[in-house]
């Protein structure tokens, strides 16, 4: 295949209130909103498009796995255990629901957060080599 895939351009999350939801992302997470009407809300956070899609009321992005537990659909990258922490003391602060730091054995550390939603997401302490030596490094 000569045709590579470079990057995810968008990733879309099921949603009960557009309205109320894109105000969560933008409070909560700081997402900057790009579009909204009443089926969707774009939402630019992360360096990644996000469309707030309106779903029915047991919808959301998790799933079961094999052994019966809850998983997440994304994980973001934060640079360092310190920004993990930062982040996950700010989150606390601005009442989003969070799990603790954990150790997964794994290089790093993670925790997961909850929208209002009941989407899952994983945040980990290891910002990718790649994007770090692309976009950060020498700014």
């Amino acid at each position: 295949m000569s045709d590579k895939l470079l990057r995810v351009g968008t990733a879309y999350i099921p949603v009960t209130n557009v309205e109320q939801s894109a105000e969560w992302y933008i409070n909560k997470l700081g997402a900057a909103l790009s579009y909204k009407d009443e089926d969707k809300a774009i939402l630019n956070l992360a360096n990644q498009s996000f469309f707030l899609v309106k779903s029915s009321e047991r919808q959301n992005s998790n799933f079961t796995d094999i052994y019966g537990e809850e998983r997440f659909s994304l994980t973001f990258e934060v640079d360092g255990l310190a920004s993990l922490q930062a982040l996950h003391e700010e989150l606390i602060a601005n009442e989003v629901r969070v799990g603790e730091i954990e150790n997964r054995g794994h290089t790093g550390r993670n925790f997961v957060f909850y929208d209002l939603n009941g989407n899952k997401f994983d945040v980990w302490s290891e910002l990718s080599p790649h994007f770090k030596e692309k976009y950060l490094e020498g700014k």
